[in-house]
């Protein structure tokens, strides 16, 4: 179960049943619940709290301190949830005191090799980041984002439930959730409609999210002119609040 060569803080706090390859090293704030598997060669350092089932692969960096030079040795925190899938070579910072002191992700999240997670980043749940994307600090991402490999996201950038990038998609602006975006910079494609089948969206839901769409992205409207007509759908289908809430809430502005 703990490998003889792995090095486990005494004041660690581990579930009888956490798994600890060879070579890892587990700090001494470092909390680990029940079910979670840690790979060989992997650190988990850190005020860190990583919650059930989790399954962490080799070479790994998790909870190490931001790279901000503002950091100053404060307690700040890295936050995981329970049922996440996290492969091989990916970083996950811990916050700082400029934000809210704590990097979270979620439940449910499958992120594969080499991710980078920076620090005071906002994961939600059911999430998939392929291979080698990257998150600057502060970035918000929403439950069921898919981000496409090696997409970059700028810091402080919020990224909406439900909204996908494509391969090597440079993202410097806020993506609206259900918005399908590419290239870079970052374009809108249309919606994530196979997603949202998927999930079980009904097809009246998929058509007020496309109409949303043309609303916001072909009717050549100004984005605040845009906001009050979408605001004006909102009583045709409850899922577009979603898409309400966000463009109420943007402050870098969207990509367009």
């Amino acid at each position: 179960m703990r490998h003889a060569t792995a090095l486990i803080h005494p004041n660690a706090k581990l579930a009888d049943d956490v798994e600890v390859g060879a070579y890892s090293i587990i700090g001494e704030h470092v909390e680990i619940d029940a079910g979670t598997v840690i790979g060989p060669h992997v650190v988990v350092e850190g005020h860190t709290l990583i919650g059930k089932n989790n399954r962490i692969f080799q070479f790994n960096s998790v909870g190490a301190i931001p790279q901000d030079k503002k950091y100053a040795g404060e307690p700040t925190r890295l936050e995981i949830g329970d049922n996440n899938t996290i492969r091989e070579f990916c970083t996950l910072n811990t916050g700082t005191v400029q934000d809210a002191g704590v990097t979270r992700i979620g439940n449910d999240n499958w992120i594969m090799a080499y991710v980078h997670v920076a620090h005071d980043c906002q994961i939600g749940s059911h999430t998939i980041m392929a291979n080698g994307a990257t998150l600057g600090g502060h970035v918000h991402v929403g439950d069921w984002v898919f981000l496409g490999g090696l997409s970059g996201v700028h810091q402080f950038v919020r990224i909406g439930a439900h909204a996908m990038t494509g391969f090597q998609t440079r993202l410097a602006q806020d993506l609206p959730p259900y918005v399908t975006a590419a290239d870079n910079p970052a374009v809108a494609h249309g919606i994530n409609s196979e997603g949202l089948k998927r999930r079980g969206f009904s097809s009246d839901s998929i058509m007020a999210i496309k109409r949303a769409y043309k609303t916001l992205y072909r009717s050549g409207l100004s984005l605040e002119d845009a906001k009050v007509a979408i605001q004006s759908q909102l009583a045709e289908n409850k899922d577009l609040q979603l898409l309400v809430d966000f463009l109420a809430a943007t402050t870098r502005g969207i990509i367009r």
